[in-house]
Formats: structure tokens, C-alpha cells, sequence
């Protein structure tokens, strides 16, 4: 059995993109903070037929973060897909925001998704072709003030995803992200499911590393 690693799992995209695997016959493990919303979304995945397992583990804490995930790898073997949906989305604070504001973000949007990556970057993920998905955001395309440091995060994991592809696919690893342009849950064009469709475009058909949505 397939096997997917949800990095961010939510009532949003992270458990849409989760269920779409799971319906393609993916064993889904939900990594978050909230060990208690993580039970409830188990329960409901489960009450679907689909396969899960959960994991209460926070992303900023790079160490105890690297410990637990391959934890997780030992017990469930290596997965074949990572998602990481991690982000900071809330309006900004513009009386308060200051450069360590700046970081705080820095450290769940992108080092987080950085350390994922460094985490699967291995010769068992290559040879399983494993694939790298990462939630983007079309504030990479056209920054706004207000999400200042969104902005900068999504535009910083856009390089990143643009600069590894080379380097990851020389390996057989394949890593691309979905720039999703507008509210998710907004309407239904921004549906979680059918964002969920995108990704597992990119996945099953590997023929770009990139989809602006």
C-alpha cells in the first residue's frame, strides 16, 4: 500500500488533498499541532474507509520535529508521498508586525518545508520515485502588503521548489506545488476537493512541477 504523508492536515486543503489520496487507495498519516483535532479527523477519514493514522508533532521545532518524523518512517515505512501545507494565512497586524514577525513566518512556511525535504531526500524515497508536493500560493505571483509575509513565504517556497526540481529529479525524486491564486474554501472553484484534483495531477502525471490555479 501507497503511503502518504500529510504535513499540516486541516479541515481545509491539508485533509481535502488527504482524502483525495486516501481514495486512491493511500494509507494517510495527518501530522499537526492539535492532537485533539487530529483524533476527530481520523475518526471521520476512518468512518469513510479510508486508512489513517495520526501524529501530534510541530514543524518549528526542526529537532523534535526530525525525531518524530522518522519515528513515523519506522513504523509505517517510507512514505511515497509527502504533502506539506503548512502556512501562517491570517491578516496581518501592521501596528505590530516587526522583522521578528518576519522569521516566526520564515520558520512554519518555509524552513519547516525545507526540513521536510531534507527528510525524505533519501535513497529509499528515490527508489519508491517518491514525490514532494508543497502548497503554494498565488501571493508568489502577485504580492500584497497586507500578507507581506505570506507573500514573501510563498514566494520564497516557489524558488525553492523551482531550484531542488533539477537537483531532486536527477535522483528520481519529483517535488512540484500547486499555486492556488485565490481563498481556499471560498467558493466552489477554490474547493478543497478540487484543489485536492491538482495535486494529484501533478503527482500521477509528473509533467510539470507547477500549476497556478
Amino acid at each position: 500500500m501507497n503511503t502518504i504523508f500529510v504535513i499540516g492536515a486541516g479541515k481545509g486543503l491539508g485533509n481535502g488533498v488527504a482524502e483525495k489520496f486516501g481514495k486512491e487507495n493511500f494509507r494517510v498519516i495527518l501530522m499537526a499541532r492539535n492532537e485533539a483535532r487530529l483524533k476527530s479527523y481520523a475518526e471521520d477519514f476512518a468512518s469513510k474507509g479510508i486508512e489513517v493514522h495520526t501524529q501530534a508533532t510541530d514543524v518549528t521545532q526542526f529537532d523534535d520535529f526530525a525525531r518524530i518524523f522518522n519515528q513515523t518512517v519506522e513504523k509505517f515505512g517510507t512514505p511515497d508521498v509527502l504533502f506539506y501545507n503548512v502556512g501562517i494565512t491570517t491578516l496581518d497586524d501592521k501596528t505590530s508586525r516587526n522583522a521578528q514577525t518576519l522569521v516566526e513566518h520564515y520558520v512554519a512556511d518555509v524552513a519547516g518545508a525545507y526540513n521536510c525535504i531534507k527528510l525524505v531526500d533519501t535513497a529509499e524515497f528515490a527508489e519508491k520515485r517518491g514525490a514532494i508536493l508543497i502548497t503554494g500560493g498565488g501571493l508568489a505571483l502577485q504580492p500584497y502588503e497586507d500578507y507581506l509575509p505570506l507573500s514573501m513565504d510563498k514566494a520564497a517556497l516557489r524558488a525553492m521548489v523551482l531550484a531542488l526540481t533539477p537537483v531532486l529529479n536527477a535522483k528520481g525524486i519529483y517535488i512540484g506545488t500547486v499555486q492556488v491564486t485565490g481563498a481556499i474554501g471560498s467558493n466552489e472553484y477554490f474547493a478543497p476537493k478540487t484543489i485536492a484534483e491538482k495535486f494529484w495531477k501533478l503527482y500521477s502525471k509528473r509533467e510539470t512541477n507547477e500549476i497556478v490555479y
